[in-house]
């Protein structure tokens, strides 16, 4: 793990209280941590954003499982992304309702456009692509 460094930042009174009540609201065990995960996530963003280096990310879909050919058609788009698909996850939430959750790692742009092109598909009811930045997570460890 990386070497922890201090810094001092100034914000007017009425921001940090602000900030302090979204500290509170997501329960964050100090300023420290809510400055260190918003950094991350605004790098994450920025790797996303500019396609530079490898990220990971979770894509997230709910789907009527009984809709005609989706099933195959889910499968077949990530047979032909082997690549960039770890694993993938499958739970029954009802009887016509399924959940995937299906694990990426790689280029931004790529994981972006397979999510989009599985988002897309008939049948399906929510999508949800969340992103880590690999690099980010290779320099902390």
């Amino acid at each position: 793990m990386s070497e922890i460094v201090r810094f001092s930042v100034s914000v007017e009174d009425d921001l940090l209280a602000r900030f302090d009540r979204y500290c509170e609201e997501e329960r964050f065990a100090t300023r420290s941590e809510a400055v260190r995960q918003l950094i991350r996530n605004k790098l994450t963003q920025r790797a996303w954003a500019t396609d530079a280096g490898e990220v990971a990310g979770t894509l997230t879909l709910v789907y009527d499982h009984h809709r005609p050919q989706l099933r195959d058609r889910l499968t077949q788009v990530q047979h032909d992304h082997t690549g960039l698909i770890v694993s993938t996850l499958h739970a029954h939430l009802t009887h016509s309702l399924c959940l995937e959750v299906i694990v990426l790692r790689g280029p931004a742009g790529e994981l972006q456009k397979i999510a989009a092109e599985l988002k897309g598909l008939k049948g399906i009811y929510t999508g949800e692509l969340v992103m880590a930045s690999g690099e980010m997570l290779d320099a902390e460890h």
